[in-house]
């Protein structure tokens, strides 16, 4: 019986380590599979990732147009005088009537634009915080907001080209603005600076949000609970502020490029930059830094806590899935 027992003993050990290797086999490759390994994709089915992503689109395009308006509104003048002060040559004094002048066709497209941005960047920024690992949440955050720029960025930029168009008195109403520069300059007039603008806003976009969101991620894990709106305010007005400053020149060149109209000064960046810097100097390239800090610190401010507040309202209204299965029940 001992040498039966023990030939049958070796066999079904031997059995059970094969066994033991094909399960470390086959658990090795699906970890190779997964493109992070310390992220858990989970079994995410394609109907949910799509519900997800317009529940996260529509909320987003709510809140954002909710705060790019407000923001808009009451900053305007505040950027009348800093278009106005860029587009200055040398020491011209500049006119400060009409600081409203364009707001309703400018409202016109902020709504819009800022729905598409927010509506672009919290999904996006949802879908790559779960691909990226945590320690990369920065480059989520960088790169949501390039997406949600480069989005809007079809709207925004006739948008920006007739409102500074107004501001600085060549127009005195909106669709006047864009039948006569459509007949003047084509269509593509009303994207006169696009490069410009892209040059501009992206880095900003990115920049800002970034900056915002790895506040926040800091500030709440210290606090260890949820930001209050005036938290968050103020942690838009910093990010804004500090975002504005260092992108001001691009702004300057920006501005520069999309109110020339016909009369074609500039023949591009770089051309524009080597007109400004050779004959204004290199401190035209911070022109209006001033109201512009001012303007975006402030409006960070507004837009950011706007934003927070609208979001999580619409988030309390959201129905859970125990709701949902009890609908379909009853």
């Amino acid at each position: 019986m001992g040498p039966i027992m023990l030939a049958a003993d070796a066999k079904s050990s031997s059995v059970a380590s094969l066994d033991a290797r094909d399960r470390t086999m086959r658990n090795s490759q699906l970890e190779r599979r997964q493109p992070f390994a310390s992220v858990n994709m989970g079994e995410e089915k394609p109907f949910d990732f799509i519900r997800t992503f317009f529940v996260d689109f529509a909320e987003g395009v709510i809140a954002g147009g909710t705060a790019g308006v407000v923001v808009e509104t009451a900053l305007y003048p505040i950027d009348t005088i800093k278009t106005r002060l860029q587009a200055a040559h040398g020491g011209a004094k500049i006119n400060l009537q009409g600081l409203y002048s364009g707001l309703a066709g400018n409202l016109a497209g902020v709504l819009p634009a800022s729905a598409v941005f927010v509506g672009v960047y919290e999904p996006a920024k949802q879908k790559l915080l779960k691909m990226f690992p945590e320690n990369l949440s920065a480059a989520a955050h960088f790169t949501a907001g390039a997406a949600g720029g480069i989005a809007a960025s079809l709207i925004r930029v006739p948008t920006e080209v007739v409102k500074q168009r107004m501001q600085t008195g060549q127009f005195t109403s909106a669709p006047d603005a864009v039948r006569l520069i459509v007949s003047k300059e084509g269509f593509k007039g009303l994207y006169a600076g696009y490069g410009s603008f892209l040059l501009r806003d992206l880095p900003f976009d990115a920049i800002q949000f970034c900056i915002y969101e790895q506040l926040r991620i800091g500030y709440k894990a210290a606090a260890k609970r949820d930001l209050y709106d005036p938290e968050n305010a103020l942690i838009g007005a910093f990010s804004g502020a500090l975002t504005g400053a260092i992108t001001t020149p691009l702004d300057v060149i920006k501005t520069r490029l999309m109110i020339q109209g016909s009369a074609n000064q500039y023949k591009g960046v770089f051309d524009c930059v080597q007109t400004i810097v050779r004959e204004e100097g290199p401190s035209a390239l911070l022109k209006g830094i001033g109201p512009r800090v001012l303007w975006i610190g402030i409006g960070g401010s507004i837009f950011f806590g706007v934003l927070e507040s609208t979001k999580r309202f619409l988030a309390q209204r959201r129905p859970t899935p125990h709701q949902n299965s009890n609908t379909k029940q009853d």
